[in-house]
C-alpha cells in the first residue's frame, strides 16, 4: 500500500495524548518502505528477525559497470535492489542487504508471468519486451515478513513471506494456458557479465527443484545452495543459456534446453510451465544453504512442512512482535512512534543467520565446518555496525552478539590472515572500509560482561589483527606512530580509526588484568596526536619525512587523506581521549565556538560531490549525519561546560534526519547502524566510545520506554514533562538517587531499574 494508507492504517493507543505501544502488535508500528527511496538503500519484502533469507522485489537490472568494463555510478541507487519511484518489478529474489553503500547478492529471481514466454527482463520504459511488469504502490503493501503486490502486466498477485532460511511465494493467476515460473539464475545486485562462475540445476521430480550457484563479486567466491518446490507438478520446463560454452563434450545428443533434468552453465534462466484456472495460487518454497542441497532440502522440510502460506506469515510475523516487544515505548505522536519501531526493524535485519539447521556453514577457508553451541552469522559491515549496532545488542541482544562474536573469532581461525572480519559476508572477506572495527565490538562485549564466549582467546584475536603488518598500512602505523599519506590514500582516517580501536584492546586488556597488553595498546591509542596539526587546528596528512601536506582542504572529501569524509568532521575522531581533543584545538572557550560552527556553517555541494555516500540529505551545516564518522560528535558537547547543547542538537538531528516518510533517512542504513543511533538517542543515552561501559547521557525523545533487559530485568525509562519544546534536561535520577555528570554506566542499566529524566524548555547551565 502507500505511504498514505499506511499512515492511515495505523493503530496506535491514545492515552492521556500521549501513544503508547500495544503489546500484541508492535508490527502495526513498522513500515518497510521507510529509506527504499533516495539514500536510505533499505528493501521492503520480506524476512524474519535477522533472517538468512530476504525475500524482496528488485525493481531494475542496472549493471554495475558499463560497455568499457568501469563502474557507472548508476548501481548505486541499487544497493538493495529496489527503489520506490522505479514503475516496474523485475522480480522477487532471496538475499538482499539492508542500507549498505556498496553491494551483492539479489540471488535467485523469482518472476511469474502470463502470455508468450519471455527470457529476458525488458527494459523499464517497454516493461513488455521481457518479462517485468509495471506495478502501482496503491496495490503494494509492505509489513515485517510480509510483501504483496499487483503485476500489472500479468495480472498477478504475488505475496511473499519467509521463514529464517525458506522464502515462500504465493501467486494468484488468471485463468492461462500460458503460465509460467521464470528462475533467473542470472540476476544479482551489482552485476556484470562475469560475475557468475557457474550455475548447476536439476529437476529432481514434477515438483522439486535443486542446485546451487557460484559467483565472483564483491565476495569474490560465494556459492549458495538452494531447494525449491511447487505447490503444483510442473507441466513441462525448460531454460536458456546466454553465454555459449566453447566446450560441450557429449551433452551435444541430447536437446538439454527442454525436459531435460540438468541445466548446466555460466548464465541461465530456467522456465517452467503451466495451465492455471482463474484466481488459482500456485506456491513456492524456496531454501538456502551455504553448504548443500542436502542441507537446503532439510531447511525447507523443517522449516516448512506444510503450504499453509498464512500460518508460515503470522509465524514470522509473530518473531517480529517477539524482538520488537524487547522496548515498549509512548511517544508524543504517530510519527515518533513509526520511526522508534521502524529503527528497531532495521536494527534486527542483520547480520544475519549464516548456518544450516545442521549447524554446518561454509567457512573462510571454503571448508564445511559444524557450529560448537552457536549460531553463525555474516552480513559484518564493521566500520559501520560498531559504533551503535553492535552496543545496541548488548543492552537487548547479548546472547546473539556473543553467537556474532563466535563467528567473528571463527573468520579469524579460518582466516589465511588470522585477522577478524573488517567487512565480511557468505565466508568471503570482502576488505571494504578501514581499520579493525571487530575489535571494538569484541572489547564492548568483554567490558560490559556479555558471556557466552572465551574472553582472554577473544582478546588474543584482537591482537593478532592488529599486528598483521601488510594490512592497510599497519607496518608505518606500528613504526611510525601514524600512516604517511605517501603510502596510503585514506592515511589521517585510518590513523584515527587505528587509535580507537587500539583504545578499545587497551581497556579489553584492563579489564582481564593483562597489563602488558593495556600499556602496549593505551600508547597506541595516542597516535592521533601525530596527525595533529596545531598550527590549524584539525587533523590533516603527513609524509614519510614528518612534514605536513601542503596543499590541503579542511572542508573537501576527495584526495585529503580521509575516507568518506572531511578533516572538519574527522578531525573531532578521537572518541576514547574527548577531553584530550579539546585541550589540543585549545580547550573549551575555543572548542565550543568551533564545534557550534560546524552545525551552522553551510558545506557546498562541491565538497562532496565525488563521495556517493555523502549528499545533502545527510547534512546539517558541516555535520554529516547521513555518514557514520560523525555520529558520536553532538555528544562531544557533554566534555565541555555546555552540555545542555548535546540535548538540543540531537532531538534537532532526530527530526531533521529521520522522518515517517519512504525518503525518510538522510542517508545508507548502513545495516542498522543509521536505525541503532535512532533508538539509543531516542531513549536519552549513547554508547560514545564502544569499549567502555559508559553511556553518554543526552535528551530522549520518547515519553516512556520499558526495556525488557534479557537477564529478566526492566530498565524503564521516564521523560517527565516531555514535549517538542521540552528538549533539555534539569535533572536526571536512577532508582530516585541523583545522577552526577553527564553519564550513567551499563553495568547499573542492567541491573533493572527507573531512569527519569526531567525536561525543561530552558537549558539548565
Amino acid at each position: 500500500m502507500s505511504y498514505k494508507a499506511f499512515k492511515f492504517s495505523t493503530a496506535c493507543l491514545l492515552i492521556g495524548g500521549v501513544l503508547q505501544a500495544q503489546n500484541s502488535n508492535l508490527i502495526q508500528y513498522v513500515n518497510p518502505l521507510i529509506g527504499t527511496a533516495k539514500m536510505g538503500h533499505t528493501y521492503p519484502g520480506a524476512t524474519v528477525p535477522f533472517g538468512a533469507v530476504q525475500l524482496s522485489p528488485d525493481t531494475d537490472t542496472i549493471p554495475y559497470a558499463g560497455p568499457d568494463g568501469k563502474y557507472t555510478g548508476t548501481a548505486y541507487r541499487y544497493c538493495a535492489g529496489y527503489q520506490y519511484d522505479d514503475p516496474t518489478i523485475v522480480g522477487f529474489s532471496h538475499t538482499h542487504f539492508s542500507g549498505t553503500g556498496h553491494s551483492d547478492l539479489g540471488d535467485f529471481l523469482i518472476m511469474p508471468t502470463t502470455g508468450t514466454l519471455q527470457l529476458n527482463p525488458g527494459t523499464a520504459d517497454k516493461p513488455e519486451t521481457g518479462y517485468r511488469s509495471r506495478f502501482s504502490h496503491s496495490n503494494e503493501v509492505a509489513e515485517p515478513n510480509y510483501y504483496k503486490v499487483k503485476l500489472d502486466d500479468h495480472n498477478i498477485l504475488a505475496e511473499m513471506t519467509t521463514t529464517t532460511r525458506v522464502g515462500v511465494h504465493q501467486y494468484t493467476f488468471p485463468k492461462s494456458d500460458d503460465a509460467h515460473i521464470i528462475l533467473d539464475l542470472m540476476h544479482g545486485i551489482y552485476n556484470y557479465d562475469d560475475k557468475n562462475t557457474w550455475t548447476f540445476v536439476r529437476v529432481e521430480n514434477d515438483t522439486l527443484i535443486t542446485g546451487y550457484k557460484q559467483t565472483h563479486g564483491w565476495a569474490k567466491t560465494r556459492i549458495v545452495y538452494f531447494a525449491m518446490t511447487f505447490s503444483k507438478p510442473i507441466q513441462s520446463y525448460g531454460y536458456a543459456q546466454f553465454k555459449k560454452q566453447v566446450y560441450q563434450g557429449f551433452w551435444r545428443r541430447f536437446n538439454v534446453t527442454q525436459n531435460f533434468p540438468e541445466m548446466i552453465g555460466q548464465n541461465l534462466r530456467a522456465y517452467f510451465n503451466f495451465k492455471t484456472e482463474q484466481d488459482e495460487k500456485i506456491n513456492i518454497k524456496f531454501a538456502l544453504s551455504p553448504v548443500s542441497t542436502v542441507n537446503a532440502l532439510e531447511n525447507l522440510r523443517t522449516e516448512t512442512p506444510s503450504w499453509d502460506f498464512a500460518a508460515i506469515k503470522a509465524k514470522g510475523q509473530q518473531q517480529w512482535n517477539q524482538e520488537l516487544s524487547k522496548i515498549q515505548v509512548e511517544t508524543l505522536n504517530k510519527d515518533d512512534m513509526t520511526n522508534f519501531y521502524t529503527a528497531m526493524y532495521h536494527t534486527f535485519l542483520g547480520p544475519t543467520v549464516y548456518s544450516d539447521l545442521n549447524g554446518q556453514y561454509k567457512g573462510l577457508d571454503q571448508n564445511v565446518h559444524t557450529t560448537n553451541n552457536f549460531t553463525n552469522y555474516t552480513t559484518f559491515s564493521l566500520w559501520d555496525t560498531y559504533r551503535t549496532l553492535h552496543p545496541f545488542f548488548n543492552l537487548v541482544q547479548p546472547q546473539r552478539n556473543s553467537d556474532m562474536i563466535q563467528s567473528m573469532l571463527a573468520h579469524q581461525q579460518q582466516s589465511a590472515h588470522k585477522m577478524l572480519p573488517v567487512w565480511s559476508h557468505y565466508a568471503n572477506e570482502n576488505w571494504c572500509m578501514s581499520g579493525y572495527h571487530a575489535v571494538p565490538v569484541i572489547a564492548d562485549a568483554i567490558v560490559k560482561g556479555v558471556k557466552g564466549f572465551d574472553y582472554n582467546k577473544a582478546l588474543d584475536a584482537c591482537i593478532a589483527t592488529a599486528n598483521v603488518k601488510y594490512y592497510d598500512g599497519l607496518e608505518d602505523y606500528i613504526r611510525l606512530g601514524y600512516i604517511p599519506d605517501d603510502k596510503r590514500g585514506n592515511s589521517v582516517s585510518t590513523t584515527l580509526e587505528y587509535a580507537f580501536d587500539d583504545w578499545s584492546i587497551a581497556m579489553a586488556a584492563q579489564k582481564l588484568g593483562r597489563n602488558d597488553v593495556y600499556e602496549t595498546f593505551i600508547k597506541r591509542s595516542q597516535n592521533w596526536k601525530n596527525v595533529y596539526d596545531a598550527s590549524i587546528g584539525y587533523m590533516r596528512p603527513k609524509f614519510s619525512n614528518g612534514s605536513f601536506k601542503k596543499e590541503f582542504d579542511i572542508l573537501s572529501t576527495h584526495g585529503q587523506g580521509f575516507i568518506e569524509g572531511n578533516a572538519w568532521n574527522f578531525s573531532l575522531f578521537v572518541p576514547h581521549d574527548p577531553k584530550g581533543m579539546i585541550d589540543a584545538m585549545g580547550g573549551d572557550k575555543k572548542f565550543l565556538p568551533h564545534l557550534d560552527s560546524l552545525f551552522t556553517m553551510h558545506l557546498p555541494d562541491e565538497f562532496f560531490a565525488h563521495t556517493e555516500d555523502i549528499t545533502r540529505e545527510g547534512i546539517i551545516g558541516n555535520y554529516v549525519h547521513g555518514n557514520e564518522p560523525s555520529h558520536h560528535v553532538a555528544y562531544l558537547y557533554n566534555f565541555t561546560s555546555q552540555p545542555w547543547k548535546t540535548q538540543e542538537r540531537v532531538r534537532m538531528i532526530l527530526k531533521k534526519q529521520y522522518k515517517a516518510a519512504i525518503d525518510g533517512l538522510g542517508g545508507n542504513d548502513d545495516c542498522g547502524q543509521m536505525s541503532a543511533w535512532y533508538i539509543f538517542t531516542a531513549l536519552g543515552f549513547y554508547p560514545f566510545a564502544p569499549g567502555s561501559e559508559t553511556y553518554q547521557l543526552g535528551s530522549p525523545a520518547v515519553r516512556k520506554a520499558v526495556i525488557r533487559l534479557e537477564n529478566g530485568n526492566t530498565l524503564t525509562v521516564d521523560a517527565r514533562n516531555q514535549s517538542d519544546k521540552n528538549v533539555y534536561v534539569s535533572k536526571v535520577t536512577f532508582n530516585g538517587v541523583p545522577v552526577k555528570g553527564t553519564t550513567i554506566d551499563h553495568s547499573k542499566l542492567i541491573e533493572g531499574g527507573e531512569l527519569v529524566f526531567y525536561m525543561s524548555a530552558k537549558p539548565t547551565k
